[in-house]
C-alpha cells in the first residue's frame, strides 16, 4: 500500500465560508463536478463527465463536521479514501489539507489506472475552488469524456510580462510551485524538475511574445498562445498528439491547475503561491 498523497492550500475565505463551498450541492455544481446530490450527514456524492469514472457516484460519505469532511471513494474496483480538514488562518483565511489513499505515480507514467489523475484532479480542483472564493473566473474542468484538451484564460497584465514568466525558469518555478528549467529558444528544453535532471521536453515552435510549443512525447504537445487587448492578455493553452484512446488525463490536469496560480501571480499584489509546503 502507498503513502496517501497529501497537500495543502491557502483560501482566502474564513473556514465557514470554505465549509459552506465544500458542502452546498449548488456551489459544488459550480467549482467541482456536473452532477451533485448532499445531504449530510448521510449523502455526499458527485459525478458527471467532470469526475474520473463518472458515470454514476461511486462516493460514500464516512464523516463531516465543522472542520472535516471524509469520504469512501470507489475507484477502478478499490475504494479509496478522501479527507478535507480545515483550520482558520487568521480570520478571513483557511488552510485546506487534503489527504487522497490508492494514489500510485506509478498509474500516471503507465497509465494503468484511473486512478493515477487524482493527484492532479484534486490539484485543479481545490485551485478552482479558491477562484471562486475569490470571485475570479473558473478554469475549465478535465472533461473526462472528452480528448479535445483547450484552454483560455484572460490576465489581467500585459503580454511581455505574461511571456517572461511563461519562459523564465525562476519565474515558472515560483508560480507553478515546482521546479522548472527552460532554454527559452527553438530547440531548447523544457524540463520538469529542473535542467539538472533527467529528460526534458523540447520546444519545437518559438514565436518570441507569442507563441511556444513544447514536444513531451507520448503526453503530447502543449502549446501557448498569447494575444493582448487593452492591457490585458488571453491566454491559449491547448494540448494535442497524444494517443486519444490514453488521453493524458492527469498531465493536463495538472497544466491546467498552474495556470490559476499563473494567473494570480500577476494579478495579486504581493502575491504568495496557495500551495503550502507538506511534511
Amino acid at each position: 500500500m502507498t503513502e496517501p498523497m497529501t497537500f495543502a492550500v491557502r483560501l482566502t475565505a474564513p473556514i465557514a465560508r470554505v465549509h459552506q463551498a465544500l458542502t452546498d450541492p449548488a456551489e459544488l455544481r459550480i467549482w467541482l463536478a456536473e452532477h451533485v446530490e448532499v445531504d449530510l450527514p448521510k449523502r455526499y456524492e458527485f459525478w458527471g463527465r467532470y469526475t474520473p469514472e463518472g458515470d454514476a457516484p461511486h462516493q460514500r460519505l464516512l464523516h463531516v463536521d465543522d472542520e472535516r469532511l471524509r469520504f469512501a471513494w470507489l475507484l477502478d474496483g478499490e475504494e479509496t479514501t478522501t479527507e478535507i480538514t480545515l483550520r482558520p488562518d487568521g480570520p478571513d483565511a483557511t488552510v485546506l489539507h487534503l489527504s487522497q489513499t490508492h494514489y500510485d505515480f506509478n498509474d500516471v507514467v503507465n497509465g494503468t489506472s484511473i486512478r493515477g489523475v487524482l493527484q492532479t484532479y484534486w490539484a485543479l480542483a481545490t485551485a478552482n475552488l479558491g477562484a471562486y472564493l475569490e470571485g475570479s473566473p473558473l478554469l475549465p474542468k478535465t472533461d473526462f469524456t472528452s480528448a479535445d484538451f483547450r484552454a483560455e484564460l484572460v490576465i489581467n497584465a500585459p503580454a511581455d510580462k505574461v511571456w517572461e514568466s511563461l519562459t523564465d525558469s525562476e519565474q515558472a518555478t515560483a508560480w507553478f510551485g515546482y521546479p522548472i528549467g527552460i532554454e527559452p529558444w527553438l530547440g531548447g528544453r523544457y524540463a520538469m524538475g529542473g535542467l539538472e535532471h533527467g529528460d526534458a521536453a523540447k520546444i519545437v515552435d518559438l514565436e518570441p511574445g507569442r507563441r511556444m510549443s513544447v514536444d513531451w512525447g507520448a503526453p503530447g504537445v502543449t502549446t501557448f498562445e498569447l494575444a493582448e487587448s487593452d492591457g490585458k492578455t488571453r491566454l491559449t493553452f491547448v494540448q494535442s498528439g497524444f494517443d486519444e484512446q490514453n488521453p493524458p488525463y492527469a498531465a493536463w490536469a495538472g497544466s491546467v491547475s498552474g495556470l490559476a496560480e499563473l494567473r494570480r501571480y500577476h494579478e495579486i499584489p504581493n502575491w504568495q503561491p496557495i500551495w503550502l509546503p507538506t511534511p
